[in-house]
C-alpha cells in the first residue's frame, strides 16, 4: 500500500500540467464532476482488488501460522512423517514462490491507467489559484465575510458546501503569496477561529498565527500583530521567526508612538472581520459604485424615471417576419435607451447553441488598447466561443431574428459570441466600442466601430450576474430567453460613454449569454446620421 501511495505521489508530481483555465467556465467544469465520479469508481475497484489480495495473503498467513506452531513444537517428530517432509519441500520450493508472486501483484495498474487518461483534463495550479481569487472577488463584491463562505451561507442559498480549517488556510496562503494581505488576514483569521472552536486540521495553530501576525503587520496594525505574535511565542517558544518578529514589532511600535507623541493603545478585542481594515484601492475608479449596483444598491431608477418606461409589441419597423407575431419589448432605461425583448430564444435553441459552443469554449480575451492584440485579462473571467451561421440553422435563424428586431443588417456584424462564466465569473466595467485612443481596434474587420450590442441571456442565475451601468446607476438581471439591446454610438458615430457597463460576478449558478456586436458599415440608410454630435 505504501508503495502504491508513493507511486501515486510521484505520478501526480511528474505529470505535465496543461494550461487548462478550467475555472473560467462552469459549463466545462461540469465535465470534471463526471470524471471525478469515474475515478472514484476506479478507486473502489482498486480497493476491492487490494482487499481481495490482502484476504488471500491473510489466509496464507493463518494457515502457515497454525502449521508452524505444530511443526516447531517437535521438529524431528514432525519431519519423521514422510508426508510432512515432502510438504515442507513443496511449500518452500513452490508455494512460497506463489505467495511471493501474489504479494508482488499490483492492483493499482488499472487505477493508474485511468488517472493517466483523465489527468490531462485536470485543473492545474492556475485554476486553483483562480478559483480562490474568485471567492475573494465574490467576498468583496457582495460584502460576504469569510465565515459566511466557510459555512456555505450565501444569500438565498442553503448548501452543505463548507470550508475546513485547512481550506481557509490555503485561501489565506493564496492571497499571501500574491502580497494581498487584506484577504490573507480575513482567511487566516477564519482558519484560526475554526481551529479555536475545536475543528480538527492538518495545519497547526502556530503556522496560522505565523502567517496571520505578519499579514496583520503588513496591514499596519502593529498592536494586534504584537498580540498575535505573543500567542505564537507562547505556543512555540523556539519558533525560528516569532522571537525576532516580536522584538522588531515592539521596537517599531515604540518608535511610532514616540514620533507621534501618543500613548500606547492596546489592540481591539473585537475579532478581525470584514470591515476591520480598509480594502486597498485598485485600478478601477468606479469600483464602489459598480459593486454596489451588483448588490442591487445605488440604483437610480427613480419614480419619475420609472414613469417614462413602457412595454409594447415590437414589429421591427414592419418586418414581414414579425408582423403576425411581434416581439414583446420592455424599456429597461430611458436615456440611453436600453430595451429588453422577451421570448427571444426557446429552450431548444438555447440548448443547441450551448451544444455547439461547448467544445469550442476558450478563455475570453480583451483587446489590448496599445497593441490591438487579443489577450486574457483578470478583469474578464469567462470562456467564449464564436459561432457562424453555417454552423447550424439555429445560429442562422438567431442572426436573422436579431436583424429583424433591430432593423440593422448583421452582414457586417461580428459572429455570434457565446460566453459561459466560471467561478466568480465577471467582466469589469468596459466599453464595447473603440475609443479615439484606439483607432485601429477594428481596422482588421473593415466594418467600422461597434454601433450596437444585442445580448441574449441563455440562463437564469440564482444570485449575482447582473449587467450594470455604473455611469447612470442601472442594473439588468439575467432572465433566460430574453435579450437586451442598446446603441454604443450616437447617430453621429461618436461613442456614447454612458454605455460603459459590466457583467457582475456570478455568486451562485451558471451564466450563459450570447451576443451580437453590430458594426457601422451597412447601416447608413438603416440608421442615418443625426444633425448634432449627440443625436
Amino acid at each position: 500500500m505504501m508503495k502504491f501511495l508513493v507511486f501515486i505521489s510521484l505520478f501526480l508530481v511528474g505529470c505535465q500540467r496543461t494550461r487548462a483555465e478550467v475555472f473560467t467556465s462552469i459549463g466545462q467544469m461540469t465535465d470534471l464532476l463526471y470524471t471525478e465520479k469515474e475515478l472514484v469508481q476506479s478507486l473502489r475497484d482498486y480497493i476491492k482488488a487490494e482487499e481481495s489480495k490482502l484476504a488471500a495473503v491473510k489466509s496464507w498467513a493463518n494457515k502457515l501460522d497454525a502449521l508452524t506452531r505444530v511443526s516447531t513444537s517437535d521438529p524431528e517428530g514432525y519431519l519423521a512423517h514422510p508426508v510432512n517432509a515432502y510438504k515442507l519441500m513443496k511449500r518452500l520450493n513452490t508455494e512460497w514462490s506463489e505467495l511471493e508472486s501474489l504479494v508482488l501483484q499490483n492492483p493499482s495498474d488499472g487505477f493508474i491507467s485511468n488517472m493517466s487518461v483523465h489527468r490531462q483534463y485536470f485543473p492545474d495550479e492556475e485554476d486553483q489559484t483562480g478559483a480562490a481569487k474568485a471567492l475573494m472577488r465574490l467576498q468583496d463584491t457582495y460584502q460576504l465575510d469569510s465565515e459566511a463562505f466557510s459555512k456555505g451561507m450565501l444569500p438565498g442559498v442553503h448548501s452543505n458546501a463548507v470550508l475546513t480549517v485547512d481550506d481557509c488556510f490555503d485561501m489565506g496562503k493564496t492571497a499571501y503569496n500574491d502580497a494581498d494581505y487584506y484577504h490573507a488576514v480575513l482567511w487566516f483569521q477564519q482558519a484560526l477561529k475554526q481551529l479555536d472552536d475545536g475543528e480538527e486540521a492538518v495545519v497547526s495553530k502556530a503556522d496560522i498565527l505565523d502567517y496571520l501576525s505578519y499579514s496583520v503587520y503588513q496591514m499596519g496594525d502593529l498592536p494586534r500583530a504584537i498580540e498575535l505574535t505573543r500567542r505564537l511565542v507562547a505556543i512555540d517558544p523556539n519558533h525560528q521567526r516569532a522571537g525576532g518578529n516580536l522584538r522588531y514589532f515592539e521596537q517599531l511600535l515604540m518608535k511610532q508612538l514616540r514620533e507621534s507623541n501618543q500613548d500606547y493603545q492596546p489592540p481591539s478585542e473585537e475579532p478581525i472581520q470584514l470591515g476591520t481594515y480598509n480594502r486597498p484601492k485598485d485600478h478601477l475608479p468606479e469600483r464602489e459604485a459598480y459593486e454596489a449596483l451588483c448588490r442591487g444598491e445605488g440604483l437610480q431608477l427613480t419614480e419619475a424615471r420609472r414613469s417614462r418606461l413602457f412595454c409594447r409589441y415590437h414589429d421591427g419597423k414592419k418586418s414581414p417576419r414579425l408582423l403576425l407575431k411581434p416581439i414583446k419589448e420592455e424599456d429597461e432605461w430611458d436615456s440611453p435607451h436600453i430595451v429588453r425583448y422577451l421570448n427571444i430564444l426557446s429552450d431548444q435553441e438555447i440548448e443547441k447553441i450551448k451544444e455547439l459552443a461547448k467544445p469550442r469554449l476558450a478563455r475570453a480575451t480583451v483587446r489590448d488598447p496599445k497593441t490591438g492584440v487579443l489577450t486574457t485579462a483578470p478583469y474578464r473571467v469567462s470562456k467564449s466561443a464564436w459561432l457562424e451561421g453555417e454552423d447550424d440553422p439555429v445560429v442562422d435563424k438567431v442572426n436573422q431574428r436579431i436583424e429583424d428586431i433591430t432593423g440593422l443588417t448583421v452582414e457586417t456584424a461580428e459572429l455570434l459570441q457565446v460566453a459561459n462564466y466560471g467561478v466568480g465569473g465577471q467582466y469589469e466595467p468596459h466599453y464595447d466600442f473603440s475609443r479615439k485612443d484606439e483607432p485601429d481596434a477594428f481596422k482588421r474587420l473593415g466594418t467600422g466601430n461597434r454601433m450596437a450590442t444585442f445580448l441574449n441571456y441563455m440562463s437564469d442565475v440564482e444570485a449575482g450576474g447582473a449587467t450594470v451601468f455604473p455611469d447612470f446607476g442601472a442594473a439588468i438581471w439575467p432572465r433566460k430567453g430574453t435579450a437586451v439591446f442598446w446603441y454604443n454610438l450616437f447617430r453621429s458615430g461618436e461613442g456614447d460613454y454612458r454605455t460603459r457597463h459590466a457583467a457582475c460576478p456570478v455568486l451562485v449558478g451558471s451564466k450563459w449569454v450570447s451576443n451580437k456586436w453590430i458594426h457601422e458599415r451597412g447601416q447608413e440608410f438603416r440608421r442615418p446620421c443625426g444633425l448634432t454630435e449627440v443625436d
